[in-house]
């Protein structure tokens, strides 16, 4: 039989293959199979398997940036970018472990509710913005022609969904802040701390007088306080990398080009008709100041501007390192008005900028190939050693950088990373070892531990003193004078400060002042500088009973709102410990 009559019987078995075999593929692609395969994730990540979409994730990244540009009206560095560009991976977390965590708890938002919010007697602050007349009432005919009108069938979708999330968070905000109540007893218990005062006087014996040889430590007694202690020296992910940094600075070139832009701009000055106008169009680093001031008050730098005539403009002159011009604008019986117009010198970003990222590829370049001691050597380069944390993104010896963090927590043991650009520098950086979470070594710890005990000790040592000091006198004034000190005074503390002036922050000896009967005086106590012995000569401890609905009122909001923001920010805490939190953002974005 030949192969066409083979395939001609063989018609229908083939056409069964291909309908399942298509089947089978279009299954796989529903799922992303092929890209599983391939390793290349299709979304920014997913949390407890709800995906993070790439479209989500760029809206609340350019929400930050544009925001910040309007904010700060400067150019924005890749590190700042970065910061941004994390903020939003948190806050989108963040909102997706509370969706979830309403979805649990069944928090909803009915249709009735959703119309009482648009059309109901009180409506939610968006419509009343809308449609709210001055004398305070709601325009309910123009309300109600903006719904029907058929146009904003597709705005009020949106709006909808809105006024939907945000009730939905604040039945959210509520349930959190229902096991936060503040107690009468809480607001009436703050009210006396802030509204009651006394005079004390006291003795102090600083811990610092203890000599370093009365607090030796052994190795036994270092080593058993890490054993009974582990907890105070859990680290998390550690990160031990060196690098070579390219500082950004402006060149003589840059400060020249600086000065000859502002010169430009002293004869475009002297043709504008608004200064403050001017200053604002042009962007000067220093902002106008449209007032008098004291001829006696102006700043030595600035004093030139003192033997101008009124509307001249001074020649640019270095102030501060940056380039300035002065203008006086009005002068009156020892006042003048002036205006200092200056552009802050920076790193030019094609000539200058350009030029070190370059020397900075160049480097990682040949580095991946000869080795990163080895091409820094060679081109007689300073390599430094840091050590990151993860999730903190303050670097000891780089400042705050985000991108060195997150660059850091992807990169495998050797690996040397591109070039890096922070706020002030380039840097390649190239990981050496990842330290998993845990108890820090002895070794690592060990000065840490040293002080720690040695402090102890010496708080000890201090209190057995005084003690000792004390039972031998009794008297303040006969203590102060066997132990060679002073009385010295506080009046009007208040029981809710910290702070005792002449002795630092001391809450726990205001604390214990309180304590005390007036003309009572202490044993001695344990402050956080020193050992106090205490006396109070008079004490005005407030009455709950005359406290006024207007300040209960504010007590307790005041309580609320720390309440609600320490415990909001523990509870997502928690929620994300016991998340599933996927990161594909370095995959997606090829960093």
């Amino acid at each position: 039989m030949g192969v066409m009559e083979k395939m001609r019987n063989s018609t229908s078995s083939i056409l069964w293959i291909l309908i399942f075999s298509f089947g089978i593929l279009w299954v796989l692609a529903d799922v992303d199979f092929f890209g599983g395969l391939t390793g290349q994730p299709t979304n920014m990540g997913a949390v407890n398997g709800e995906v993070i979409s790439f479209e989500e994730y760029n809206q609340r990244v350019s929400y930050y940036t544009e925001r910040y540009n309007q904010q700060q009206n400067a150019t924005m560095t890749a590190e700042t970018r970065s910061s941004l560009e994390q903020q939003a991976w948190n806050d989108l977390v963040a909102s997706k472990l509370m969706q979830q965590k309403m979805d649990e708890l069944g928090i909803s938002v009915t249709d009735r509710e959703l119309i009482d919010m648009v059309t109901g007697e009180n409506p939610a602050p968006f419509i009343r913005q809308q449609f709210q007349r001055e004398d305070g009432t709601i325009d309910r005919v123009a309300l109600q022609a903006a719904i029907d009108a058929p146009e904003n069938s597709e705005i009020w979708i949106t709006i909808e969904q809105q006024l939907r999330n945000e009730r939905r968070q604040q039945k959210m905000n509520n349930f959190i802040g229902s096991g936060m109540r503040v107690s009468d007893l809480d607001v009436r218990n703050q009210y006396i701390k802030n509204n009651s005062f006394a005079d004390i006087e006291f003795v102090r014996f600083p811990y610092s007088e203890v000599t370093d040889e009365e607090i030796a430590a052994t190795e036994e007694e270092l080593r058993q306080y890490l054993t009974d202690h582990p907890d105070q020296f859990k680290r998390s992910e550690t990160y031990r990398f060196r690098y070579v940094s390219w500082d950004i600075q402006p060149t003589a070139e840059d400060t020249a080009n600086t000065v000859r832009d502002l010169e430009e701009i002293r004869d475009r000055w002297t043709q504008a008709e608004n200064d403050s106008l001017f200053f604002e169009r042009n962007q000067s680093a220093t902002p106008y100041q449209g007032s008098f001031v004291e001829t006696d008050d102006v700043r030595d730098a600035y004093r030139p501007v003192l033997d101008l005539d009124v509307g001249e403009i001074s020649e640019v002159m270095m102030i501060d390192g940056d380039p300035h011009l002065l203008k006086k604008i009005d002068e009156r019986n020892g006042e003048i008005k002036f205006a200092a117009f200056s552009y802050t010198i920076v790193a030019d970003p094609v000539g200058t900028v350009d030029r070190l990222a370059e020397s900075a590829r160049d480097f990682e370049f040949y580095a991946s190939d000869e080795g990163f001691m080895e091409e820094a050597e060679r081109r007689d380069y300073d390599v430094q050693t840091a050590t990151a944390t993860k999730g903190n993104p303050f670097i000891p010896g780089l400042g705050q950088s985000q991108q060195t963090l997150l660059e850091l927590e992807n990169m495998s043991e050797n690996e040397i990373s591109e070039p890096i650009e922070l706020d002030d520098k380039f840097v390649v950086v190239q990981l050496l070892e990842t330290i998993p979470e845990g108890t820090r070594p002895f070794e690592e710890v060990r000065s840490q531990i040293e002080s720690i005990v040695q402090n102890n000790k010496r708080i000890a040592a201090m209190m057995e003193r005084v003690r000792q000091l004390h039972g031998e006198s009794s008297s303040l004034e006969e203590l102060a004078e066997i132990s060679e000190k002073e009385v010295q005074s506080a009046e009007d503390l208040r029981m809710g400060a910290n702070i005792i002036p002449g002795a630092g922050r001391e809450p726990a000896i205001i604390g214990h002042a309180f304590s005390l009967e007036p003309g009572q005086q202490s044993a001695p106590v344990e402050g956080e500088s020193a050992v106090f012995v205490l006396r109070v000569n008079e004490r005005d401890m407030a009455n709950a009973d005359e406290m006024t609905q207007s300040e209960r009122t504010q007590i307790k909001n005041q309580l609320e709102q720390q309440k609600f923001v320490s415990f909001n920010q523990d509870f997502i805490d928690q929620l994300k410990e016991d998340a599933t939190i996927r990161d594909n953002r370095n995959q997606v974005l090829g960093r």
